[in-house]
């Protein structure tokens, strides 16, 4: 399994693509520059099977209309944000001036617990780990040694929390049970910023002392 990471739009928010040898691919957090997208697709020869999204914020879903349009694909999202595409309130584009509120069609399908799943012949185990926002879950690929986390955990720094359902104490919760708890040479492969790992973070990230749990 193979990945890469595109840094995207205004924010430079990640998004992902992930393929195998097959040259099936998930498309993870289309936030813009869907041509960007189409390009790197077309360019491998991949064959899109579906969009993942880690959570519903309007930076990560600018891209998923015409990306799910363009390769009649399904988009998967956390049954907890199942309204917030369509809701410029809920995916926070209304809260910035200057940004154009985001209405993006329902999701085809919602996840509903953790654990494994496959889709488009790629795996994956599926972690719940809300706290950036209701829905926000990983995507945890075992045998390739790397997880893709949203905004959950970044290098040096953790996912905010004054957005709308945003919990301080559920997301550090999350992180420590369900991201820290895999093996330090796990890539985090995180919605903003560089790859990291589990090892460096737990070492060396200011945000995850013992004391604030």
């Amino acid at each position: 399994m193979e990945w890469i990471q595109l840094p995207l739009g205004l924010l430079q928010t990640n998004a992902y693509i992930v393929y195998n040898d097959e040259k099936s691919c998930l498309i993870i957090d289309p936030g813009e520059e869907e041509k960007k997208i189409r390009h790197f697709i077309q360019k491998k020869g991949l064959q899109p099977k579906a969009i993942l999204l880690t959570h519903a914020h309007f930076d990560h879903i600018g891209a998923v209309d015409s990306i799910r349009e363009w390769y009649s694909i399904p988009v998967y999202l956390h049954q907890a944000e199942k309204k917030w595409l369509s809701n410029p309130s809920l995916n926070g584009s209304s809260n910035y001036e200057g940004i154009q509120p985001f209405v993006v069609n329902q999701a085809n399908q919602f996840f509903t617990k953790e654990g494994e799943h496959s889709i488009g012949g790629i795996s994956f185990y599926l972690h719940e780990t809300p706290g950036h926002s209701p829905g926000s879950v990983s995507f945890y690929f075992k045998e390739d040694g790397f997880i893709i986390v949203g905004d959950t955990l970044f290098e040096g720094g953790i996912g905010r929390t004054d957005l709308k359902g945003g919990q301080e104490g559920q997301l550090l919760k999350s992180i420590h049970n369900k991201l820290l708890t895999l093996p330090e040479d796990t890539y985090v492969l995180p919605g903003h910023g560089g790859v990291t790992t589990i090892g460096q973070e737990t070492v060396h990230n200011p945000f995850l002392n013992e004391k604030r749990f």
